[in-house]
């Protein structure tokens, strides 16, 4: 039995917990609705207010309306009674009595509604404070969520390029040692045909001095500083080859 509780007070609190992780999502979607409500209901108690000061205002003209009746029946009852018309200031007296007793009823009401002005002008007053702080507070928090979404967009961004980074190294680090073992496949290539075509020889051969034909800078130095031996190497003369030719 201990454990049935315990497995469904385990799935109460999961389904507390994914609830709470909804209302946490969308948890601005619902502040806003609920500013909306809110202002619905301030719209409401406006309208109440409004109601409620023109009734009001009605009852204060139907008061001055009896306040002019009384003093011009209290005028007409002592004319009456001046005349000695009691009859007539009786019956005008009884209607003084009325409008007094009406009076007396309505001062009250007009007290009453505009002590319930002052208290919902109030109440609609710091509604409207709230409900302005609260849309400050949500666009605050808009704000945040946007500027968090963008960073953690910059992060993840800067994170992929960071990873594309070192495959792109890893890549360039490949090419290179191919190149390289293209390089060296070259010049085994050369080597070996050097080798069968006796290049390779011929080039040992000449860095030696010992091929025909093939003379180092050492060699022409020596040449030169040796003594001459022989005639002296010397030009055509111009000027006989030139009597030589025929005239025309």
């Amino acid at each position: 039995m201990s454990m049935w509780k315990q497995l469904v007070t385990m799935i109460r609190g999961s389904a507390y917990e994914a609830g709470q992780s909804v209302t946490d999502a969308r948890a601005l979607t619902i502040l806003d609705q609920q500013i909306r409500d809110a202002g619905t209901a301030q719209a409401k108690a406006r309208d109440d207010l409004a109601g409620l000061t023109a009734k009001r205002r009605m009852l204060e003209k139907d008061l001055e309306a009896l306040t002019s009746q009384r003093s011009k029946y209290e005028a007409s009852a002592r004319a009456a009674m001046q005349r000695g018309d009691m009859d007539l200031a009786r019956q005008v007296a009884e209607r003084l009595a009325a409008i007094e007793s009406e009076g007396s009823l309505k001062a009250p009401q007009i007290e009453e509604m505009r002590t319930a002005e002052d208290r919902i002008r109030g109440i609609i007053q710091q509604g409207d404070g709230k409900i302005e702080a609260l849309r400050r507070e949500v666009e605050v928090v808009r704000a945040n969520e946007s500027v968090q979404k963008a960073q953690a967009a910059v992060a993840a961004s800067h994170g992929g390029a960071v990873s594309s980074l070192g495959s792109a190294a890893d890549s360039l680090k490949r090419i290179r040692e191919q190149q390289a073992i293209r390089e060296e496949r070259f010049r085994a290539a050369a080597e070996l045909e050097d080798m069968r075509t006796g290049a390779d020889l011929d080039a040992k051969l000449r860095d030696a001095g010992l091929l025909p034909g093939s003379s180092s800078a050492d060699d022409i130095l020596a040449r030169l500083a040796a003594p001459a031996s022989g005639d002296p190497l010397r030009l055509p003369d111009a000027s006989r080859d030139a009597r030589q030719l025929p005239r025309e």
